[in-house]
């Protein structure tokens, strides 16, 4: 009997997470946003490989807030930054057309201007202020830019920044948080950018 109080407990399965559903019924653009411009959304920017893989990251910002570590049976089924440009692009086609790359090329080849968004995700972590207080903490920079025959314009730029309150010390409650943090930020982002006209 002592023997088998010695094998090791089973493996445990990993989770993994997205940022939920989204709305669950389509949207009705209101009639005054018919007059906003196509707007393309580039591709995604990171110079952080860490935000490249599918890790469900946290930081422990009381003992060490410049390691990151990833929960060791959690993980995103996409990359953050496939989860969040996928999110943002749904907001966005609310509103306005969004355009993909070749199509922004092709107006400009034909003469036409358009708006090009390009963000980078610099950061996406589980934020453990204390042992028992943690936040989902995402940080976004978003350029607006204007996309002539003549090249590019910047039209604005801004970093993003919003930490919700996880419920949970854990990877459930970060997920949970991070999905929350990350559409606060898409809301902001969206608001900003139609403001730029």
């Amino acid at each position: 009997m002592t023997a088998c109080s010695a094998l090791p407990d089973k493996p445990q399965r990993s989770i993994s997470y997205d940022f939920g559903p989204g709305p669950l019924a389509p949207a009705v653009a209101a009639a005054s946003t018919a007059a906003l411009p196509p707007i393309t959304l580039a591709d995604l920017d990171t110079s952080a490989s860490r935000l490249e893989g599918t890790a469900l990251n946290y930081r422990l910002g009381y003992e060490d807030a410049q390691a990151l570590r990833p929960y060791a049976t959690a993980r995103w089924t996409q990359p953050p930054l496939q989860l969040f440009r996928q999110r943002l692009r749904d907001a966005l086609a609310e509103q306005r057309t969004v355009l993909g790359t070749l199509e922004a090329g092709n107006l400009a080849r034909e003469g036409r201007s358009s708006e090009v968004l390009r963000i980078s995700l610099d950061e996406f972590s589980h934020y453990f202020a204390s042992p028992t207080s943690s936040s989902g903490l995402v940080r976004v920079r978003a350029t607006l830019l204007s996309l002539s025959p003549t090249g590019e314009r910047v039209l604005g730029q801004r970093v993003f920044v919003v930490q919700r309150p996880a419920a949970t010390a854990d990877a459930a409650g970060g997920a949970k948080a991070l999905a929350s943090a990350g559409d606060e930020v898409i809301a902001d982002m969206v608001r900003w950018v139609n403001s730029r006209r």
